[in-house]
């Protein structure tokens, strides 16, 4: 781990910061958009933007990255961002909001893509997978820091939108004077989304569903927050919740993961979210009750990203998966841009508690849709199985492939070893 911080600092300060930034903006827009009066529906526009906009970055940022280099596309995009959060406050018009929303999260995805290409060309071998443990801990942490910072200012002012734009800033200095290499940029042949389904069905309506589960999170929950009368820092602790659940539970869903069939892990989490969210409904006038439901929805929901994406490995070769990933961060993003519309809808029709109706909804479906397949499918051999991996549901193309790497040099060393032993007790 210390040789993975001596290494890679200066790139996880930056990220660091960079999630602060990222965090502070989407909460402190659903408490800002309710002070200027903004409709439900017109707030789900603009958290839905966001995701727009990081689909088509996705997508897009590749090609820049080859056109015009690494530290070009970071300086550019990173500078973009920090202009955009300074502007929020002095275009208070929902569509100026929604449209700023596309442009942040078209850079916040091309900034990801990059920052994870320098993350995965500095790590070797033995320091992949704490790399990638750290850069996840770096993610969601400066998430929940993030949360934080809101009590530091009045939110109808500009000063909370200042301290994000000031730390994106600042993210690029540690970054641009400490990274010397320039990764290359390497692309696959992408897999068709018919031949990913046939693959794993079950993986790819999860990833869509999910997808819609995470952007309401992110983007709608603390406009539920707002409606229904929390203070701002009573926000602030209710949105870190949910990120402390994500981070937290990720590791022991993951142990699970690996020593049991998945399809019943799945099932689990997603049922028990989705009465998690529907708790929220039935005991959601104890503020104390809401911070175990965000901790829980959130520490269920996060990591059915990461076991969704090793169910689907299950079932492809590794030399496929690289392909696959693309379908699945394009699915998952589908999913994510209309999360949003479709809360605030519910919102409109139910109040407040569509949020929770939303989001349990989707749990739910989730928990009935793994347990039809697990009645159209044996489930994978033991030695078929691919590795858990912590991967959250903002990971660009570029973690994921770092990931499935990693797991491919681990069954490949699990391999030699075995045969090793297996030599040994031959000549014994």
């Amino acid at each position: 781990m210390l040789q993975v911080l001596g290494s890679a600092w200066a790139l996880l300060l930056g990220m660091l910061f960079l999630m602060i930034g990222n965090g502070m903006q989407g909460t402190l827009l659903g408490v800002r958009g309710a002070l200027e009066g903004f409709s439900t529906f017109e707030m789900s526009i603009v958290m839905s933007a966001y995701f727009l906009g990081f689909l088509g970055g996705s997508q897009l940022a590749p090609s820049m990255i080859r056109r015009v280099g690494h530290v070009r596309v970071f300086a550019a995009l990173g500078s973009f961002i920090s202009a955009i959060l300074i502007l929020y406050p002095t275009l208070t018009d929902p569509w100026a909001w929604a449209l700023l929303r596309i442009a942040v999260g078209f850079c916040f995805s091309g900034v990801y893509v990059t920052a994870e290409s320098w993350l995965n060309n500095a790590a070797t071998n033995e320091t992949r997978g704490q790399s990638l443990s750290l850069y996840m801990i770096v993610q969601m942490g400066g998430i929940v820091i993030a949360q934080g910072l809101l009590v530091l200012g009045d939110p109808s002012g500009f000063v909370l939108f200042v301290i994000p734009s000031v730390l994106v800033s600042l993210s690029f200095a540690p970054i641009l004077l400490s990274i010397n290499p320039t990764p290359a940029f390497d692309t696959t042949k992408p897999m068709s989304l018919r031949q990913l389904y046939n693959f794993s069905p079950l993986g790819c309506v999860g990833m869509f569903i999910m997808g819609g589960v995470f952007s309401a999170q992110f983007g709608m929950a603390s406009v539920y927050a707002t409606q229904i009368g929390m203070t701002v820092p009573q926000v602030a602790s209710f949105m870190a919740a949910i990120y402390l659940g994500g981070m937290l539970l990720q590791y022991p869903i993951g142990y699970l993961s690996d020593r049991f069939d998945r399809r019943p892990l799945i099932f689990a989490a997603a049922l028990l979210g989705g009465l998690s969210s529907l708790a929220g409904v039935w005991l959601g006038g104890s503020y104390t009750v809401l911070l175990v439901v965000g901790f829980l929805l959130g520490g269920l929901s996060n990591p059915l990203y990461a076991l969704l994406i090793a169910y689907t490995a299950d079932y492809l070769d590794q030399e496929d998966m690289a392909a696959a990933s693309g379908g699945l961060l394009f699915i998952n993003g589908v999913g994510s841009v209309t999360g949003p519309l479709a809360t605030g809808i519910a919102m409109e029709e139910f109040g407040p508690d569509g949020f929770w109706f939303f989001v349990g909804a989707l749990m739910l479906a989730m928990a009935g849709y793994a347990l039809w397949r697990m009645t159209r499918r044996a489930a994978p051999t033991a030695d078929s199985g691919s590795a858990y991996v912590s991967i959250l549901p903002s990971a660009t193309a570029v973690s994921l492939g770092a990931a499935q790497e990693w797991v491919s040099e681990q069954d490949a060393e699990d391999r030699e070893e075995e045969e090793g032993r297996a030599s040994t007790a031959t000549g014994l």
